[in-house]
């Protein structure tokens, strides 16, 4: 079945039956006809027939930078949800934190085509930069805050301020942190940099080799968390960077007998099933990451739609989940 026989069924012309699958005006009599042919054939329209008609793939490429994060699983489950609504399909690549494949892929989707790109970047080079200026595509940021693009990031400075400000209410005097590492400016710097501040306001000091960087696995909080206590044994509250080197840090304290929060309290970031199901429950930061998959996905389409400039920004907010790692 094509195009031409659906027109004689219907008993309209080829440019009717054209401008009825595009969307075009046509009277309701012939629209009728046209849609009781196609509901009684079952037929589909081929894609890439309407893609030579319209230049558009419907197809909305997706960086990601690890796929088994549940954080990024809730970004691309926002993603999809607007998205598939619209008639969009993904293209998902996954860069295992991996800079130059994050380069490799942004150049592939504009090779072949896709309608924009939705960015869930880490870590942003002179490389980075050049290319996405160079980009002839839509492009959205998403988790983090890069100038001159659409962006949908959350306030990180302040939610690690906010929670750390929690930790010096319960007691906390000699504190350590497990971050990530200061490349990235959300999870990195902007976490840091809130975790300081507050231990500024307070009056706190903590040396330089009480700051730790680990990678955004639990093995890597484990060796963090050893090798702060090995040379800071009177820690007593730790600010981790992520649930999940929170989990690793948390194992290595129960290994060295440490009681949590009696003997050190802990907190982590993202709210993740495995924070909830920890003992203690770990207290943890709640960041919008479907929310914020679900703007990054309108951000795009109103890009598509020429309704939006390409620079606009998106900053959400946290929520913090108390457990009882504080004391």
């Amino acid at each position: 079945m094509n195009i031409n026989e659906i027109a004689e069924l219907a008993g309209v012309s080829r440019a009717t039956v054209s401008r009825y699958l595009n969307n075009g005006y046509i009277s309701e009599e012939k629209r009728a006809a046209v849609k009781k042919v196609i509901d009684e054939t079952g037929f589909v329209p081929s894609s890439h027939a309407q893609t030579l008609r319209t230049k558009k793939t419907k197809l909305i490429g997706v960086i990601l930078p690890k796929i088994n994060s549940e954080s990024i699983s809730r970004m691309v489950a926002g993603i999809s949800g607007v998205l598939s609504e619209q008639g969009y399909n993904l293209l998902l690549a996954n860069t295992e934190n991996d800079e130059k494949k994050e380069l490799e892929f942004l150049q592939l989707f504009q090779d072949n085509r896709v309608d924009g790109i939705i960015l869930i970047g880490t870590i942003f080079t002179g490389e980075h930069k050049k290319l996405l200026k160079s980009l002839r595509v839509p492009v959205v940021i998403a988790g983090q805050h890069l100038e001159g693009y659409s962006s949908v990031y959350h306030d990180d400075e302040a939610a690690a301020e906010a929670v750390t400000e929690l930790m010096i209410r319960a007691g906390g005097q000699h504190f350590g942190m497990i971050g990530a590492t200061l490349r990235d400016e959300a999870v990195g710097r902007k976490r840091r940099a809130g975790f300081l501040n507050s231990l500024e306001k307070a009056g706190i000091t903590v040396e330089e080799s009480a700051l730790k960087e680990a990678k955004f696995n639990s093995e890597s909080g484990y060796k963090m968390a050893r090798q702060l206590m090995e040379n800071h044994p009177e820690t007593d509250s730790l600010f981790c960077a992520t649930d999940t080197i929170a989990v690793g840090a948390i194992e290595y304290l129960r290994e060295t007998g440490k009681k949590i929060p009696d003997d050190i309290q802990i907190i982590g970031f993202g709210d993740s099933k495995i924070a909830r199901v920890l003992t203690p429950r770990l207290t943890t930061v709640h960041l919008a990451y479907k929310t914020s998959g679900e703007e990054s996905a309108r951000m795009i389409l109103e890009l598509l739609a020429g309704k939006n400039t390409a620079d606009r920004e998106m900053k959400l907010g946290y929520r913090i989940v108390e457990g009882e790692s504080l004391r």
